[in-house]
């Protein structure tokens, strides 16, 4: 993520290690960097013909037979929340492998599968209340869904977060003086398009088409396209992110501290803009400092490196491999 702590020195017991409330309820919340899915792979006769004809459907999970004879799970979000059978059904090492599988980029877009999907409200009349508790449920079982990008701006409101200028001060940040110090944009105005509602724009779908696109390479993708749901990192919109904010929030001293956090262009290095970059910093400095069972204040483990040959320094591309057998990439964190 970009965060680099200044080198440890010692436990500090005037620093307080609790949580923030700024940094659990608005910088912590990476939501749109949640993938909607993720696909095993795995060599034919891993698993039964009645988990794939039965079990795994059953789940809402699509069963993919490749021309090479191996099987990919296509295991959408809702499937695997609070599913823990799953994990054993399709084993761990399949799983943590598909983990590889790129993940969206840190800002205000997030997976429908999160705003439209995972959290859904139940229905107290359900047709059938036995088949609710199912992860593959009938539309019948639920009165409406929770947009999780909702609930990080209500999360926000809810805890007495100040607006995002305001927390920007607080974190010894200057306050944004426009809708473009924001998002790093030229403009914060719609574009004169004939397919854009020029009464009502924020209102009106188009200004959220997207325009181009591209994959991690800076190839062009093709909007619409099956690539585009899965290779593209950057997106161009028909309108800028600025003039939709500009639209909803009016005066750049009026918006939400979540908001403005994930509109940030990023800092140079990091997936972050500068307000989450500051407050993910002042946590987990304030987590190192004021803990004084931090692992590297405990003079044995060098001794334990030296007598027994037994280093604490895993990688957890290290840790996956010897608990599962299982062979990632030396950085997991980094997609291929």
């Amino acid at each position: 993520m970009g965060v680099q702590l200044s080198p440890y020195r010692r436990y500090d017991p005037n620093v307080n290690p609790s949580l923030t409330n700024e940094f659990a309820t608005v910088g912590y919340r990476g939501h749109s960097m949640i993938h909607g899915e993720f696909e095993p792979t795995v060599p034919a006769g891993t698993y039964t013909a009645d988990q794939l004809d039965r079990v795994f459907p059953s789940m809402g999970i699509a069963v993919r037979r490749n021309a090479d004879e191996s099987v990919t799970l296509v295991i959408p979000l809702v499937s695997a929340f609070g599913n823990p059978d799953l994990l054993e059904q399709v084993g761990e090492a399949p799983i943590l492998e598909s983990l590889s599988e790129r993940e969206y980029k840190n800002d205000e877009q997030i997976d429908n599968s999160l705003r439209s999907v995972l959290f859904q409200v139940p229905r107290p009349d359900a047709e059938d209340p036995a088949s609710c508790g199912q992860p593959v449920i009938s539309p019948s079982c639920f009165a409406g869904v929770t947009d999780l990008g909702a609930d990080d701006i209500q999360r926000g409101r809810d805890h007495g977060m100040p607006s995002y200028n305001a927390l920007r001060r607080a974190y010894g940040l200057a306050p944004a003086q426009s809708f473009t110090d924001i998002t790093d944009e030229s403009t914060d105005q719609f574009p004169t398009d004939t397919r854009i509602n020029a009464k009502d724009p924020i209102d009106d779908p188009a200004i959220l088409d997207f325009v181009a696109l591209q994959d991690a390479q800076g190839n062009p993708i093709t909007p619409g396209s099956e690539e585009a749901g899965e290779e593209a990192v950057v997106g161009v919109r028909r309108t800028s992110l600025a003039a939709r904010l500009k639209a909803i929030y009016g005066d750049v001293d009026n918006v939400d501290a979540f908001v403005g956090m994930v509109s940030e262009a990023h800092v140079p290095g990091a997936d972050m803009g500068p307000l989450q970059l500051a407050i993910w910093k002042r946590q987990f400095a304030a987590l190192r400092d004021g803990d004084r069972f931090y692992y590297e204040t405990d003079p044995k483990l060098k001794v334990i490196e030296n007598v027994y040959g037994i280093t604490y320094r895993h990688t957890l591309s290290e840790l996956i491999n010897l608990n599962t057998g299982a062979e990632v990439a030396p950085n997991v964190f980094e997609a291929g």
